[in-house]
């Protein structure tokens, strides 16, 4: 492999490693988004029927819980990535520092 060659292999890498760290950042701030958002669903879902008689109100009351255990459990997923998020942005991050090295040292 010629200098050249190595070069542009290694600086490619490190383009496509800070693609994927960036991409990791984007879905962390989906995931707090998707957070939030469910979390204000499910407040207003249980919130919104209070004030009307549970006999008007029966047929959709049917279906809340349903819904909102449902909800519960896609916040639960989400919350899981959240959780597994620091180390990997770190780990990415540590990547595209490892990759940025590498073009340093054979640009140089």
């Amino acid at each position: 492999m010629t200098a050249r060659s190595e070069y542009d292999a290694a600086y490619f890498t490190w383009l496509r490693a800070q693609e994927e760290r960036d991409a990791l950042l984007a879905y962390d701030e989906y995931l707090r988004s998707e957070v939030a958002r469910l979390e204000t669903f499910s407040a207003e879902t249980r919130d919104a029927a209070e004030h009307l008689s549970r006999k008007v109100r029966r047929p959709i009351d049917a279906s809340t819980k349903p819904m909102l255990e449902a909800v519960g459990r896609r916040r639960s997923v989400v919350l899981d990535e959240l959780n597994r998020m620091d180390t990997r942005s770190a780990a990415a991050q540590a990547f595209v520092d490892e990759c940025e090295r590498e073009v340093q040292a054979l640009r140089g």
